[in-house]
Parts: C-alpha cells; structure tokens; sequence
C-alpha cells in the first residue's frame, strides 16, 4: 500500500509517498480502507521537532529522540473496515467508520489499522471528508470549552485564532453552547469567522489584543498568540482562560482560572461531535483536499500559518483524480 512516510525530522520535504508492507490487525483491532484523513498542525510539529518551548526533550523522548518512531502520521481517519482481528465484536469489513487512531497514529496511508476501542460507525448522513476534517479541531475545542472551561449559556467567549481546525470549532460549539462568541483572525476571514457564529470579529492585525477593553467569561486561546500580560486582564471576574497551545512555562501555570493540557481522544466526543455534523449544528471548514501526492504541499500550507479549518487528505485518490 502507499503511505507518506518520514524517517527524519525536518521540513515539509522529508515526507515522501512510499510502498510499505500491508499492516495486519491484531486481536481487538480494525484495518481500515482510509477515505479521508486529515493534515493538522500535530503532525506538522512531529514531522518538523518544533515542540512548545520548553517541551522538547519531553517530545522527543515520546515521539522519537533522533526521528520520528512512527514513520507514518496521521490521526484521524474516516474510512471503510477492510479486515478485523478474531475478537472484534462491534465492527466488520464493509462498515463505514472513523475516529482518532491516538500515539499510534499511521492514517496518512491507504489502509490503517487502529483499535476497535476507537473507532465509532460513521453516520451514513455524515461524509468522511467531513468527519475526519472535524475530529481533530472538534475534539479539543469541545474539551476545553465543554470540559475545561465549562463554558455556559449566556456567557461571553473570546476565540483567539478563531479561522484554525480547533478555532473554527471552538465559533460553532461556543455558540451551540448557548454563549456570545467574539472571534480573532485576519481580515481576510472576517466573513467565514461571523458565518460561523461569531456576533464580532476582531482583525488582530489592525486591532492588537492589547488595546481591547473588552472582559470575556472565558477567552479560549487556540493558538498561543495572546501576550502573557494580556491573558488575565481579558477576563471578567471568574473568567477562565483556555490554553490550547502554550510552552512548559505557560502549562505549569496552569491552576485557578487558567485551564490547559492535553484533549483526551474519547469516542463519546466523536459520536457527540458526529450528531452535531449530521444535524447541522457544526461543519467541517476545509482549506483544501489533498491527495497523498500532494502531502508535502499540505505540509508547507500547514506551516505558513494561513491554513483555514482544516486540510483533509484522501490517501486512496491519486493527483489528477485516478483511483
């Protein structure tokens, strides 16, 4: 099967499209045929070894000290089973399914195989472009707004970075949670930013954050852009600030109003975020779809900074549109 396979950390150039060896599923596991994946800023700091300041030894101890010890990338997935192992009980070959394939990682091939215990059906009304574009951004923003922050029906919610895969999410599901929602982003995203939910949008380049006057019930930062010195002083009191990106220094800070960490990856917010897709309470905002043979692209867009929502690669197609 073909794979985008790296063996060093590097730029977007070490990842090159390989023939590798077919995975087989273990006991508890699925392989899956992968429709749909997705390209996200994950994946792009593995492949790069640009970790939060101060986080890099720990990185590098978990994903790879020298290079990365998973060749292939890739957490989402959305997809057809092919074959499953002798004890999985909730899934056959020719189910439609998706999910996040966790540390294993590997769905940036043609097939992948993850564990049973991951993976939900996919609903025949959601798409798999649209489920694996949405996971990895639905997730996090779900956990920190939901669970983190316990963001609440008529509070107001600052979205820093609101035009991101997590961003994008983070407009919706504020929003779907009952709260006002005021979104940061360039210019050039100010409409999709408001067509997602968003009552105000802040250009960040005309209006430094610094000069807001505004106090907000939970400013969610999603991409680690707010100044230290700005980050309590957006805050109502009992505001809560959400770091979804941040260096060792801002994670040990983090206690009182300010919530951060690591989004779990749970099937229940999958299946929660599935509903949400298939009636129309949230859609998966694509900057484009790629094809394996168009990965390295994919990771310089990624890089740029630019990307909008989400890259979603689709492993099976060929460039051109061949199967």
């Amino acid at each position: 099967m073909r794979a985008a396979v790296i063996d060093r950390y590097g730029p977007p150039e070490v990842v090159r499209v390989a023939e590798v060896p077919t995975p087989e599923p273990g006991p508890r596991e699925v392989r899956v045929r992968v429709d749909a994946s997705s390209v996200t800023v994950a994946d792009a700091r593995i492949r790069a070894a640009r970790f939060p300041a101060g986080l890099g030894l720990f990185a590098r101890l978990a994903f790879g000290v020298r290079a990365p010890r998973r060749a292939i990338l890739g957490s989402t997935f959305a997809g057809v089973v092919d074959a499953a192992g002798p004890d999985v009980v909730r899934f056959q070959p020719g189910d439609r399914v998706c999910g996040m394939a966790g540390s294993r990682m590997g769905t940036h091939a043609e097939l992948a195989v993850v564990a049973e215990s991951a993976t939900v059906p996919l609903p025949a009304d959601v798409s798999a472009p649209d489920a694996a574009g949405m996971l990895f951004g639905g997730t996090t923003a779900l956990f920190f707004l939901r669970d983190q922050a316990r963001v609440r029906a008529g509070e107001s919610v600052l979205v820093v970075g609101a035009s991101g895969a997590v961003g994008t999410n983070a407009v919706q599901l504020a929003r779907h949670l009952g709260a006002r929602v005021t979104g940061v982003t360039r210019a050039a995203n100010t409409d999709l930013v408001r067509g997602l939910g968003a009552e105000r949008v802040i250009d960040y380049e005309q209006s430094p954050l610094s000069a807001l006057a505004d106090r907000f019930d939970v400013v969610i930062d999603t991409v680690g852009i707010l100044h230290p010195s700005d980050r309590r002083r957006l805050l109502t009191e009992g505001g809560r600030l959400a770091l979804v990106a941040g260096s060792l220094r801002d994670l040990l800070g983090v206690r009182g109003q300010v919530v951060g960490g690591a989004a779990p990856e749970r099937t229940a917010d999958v299946t929660e975020l599935l509903a949400l897709v298939a009636g129309g309470d949230l859609v998966c905002v694509t900057d484009r779809t790629v094809t394996l043979d168009d990965i390295v692209d994919a990771h310089r867009r990624v890089d740029s900074g630019r990307k909008v929502g989400n890259i979603v690669l689709t492993p099976a197609a060929r460039s051109g549109g061949d199967a």
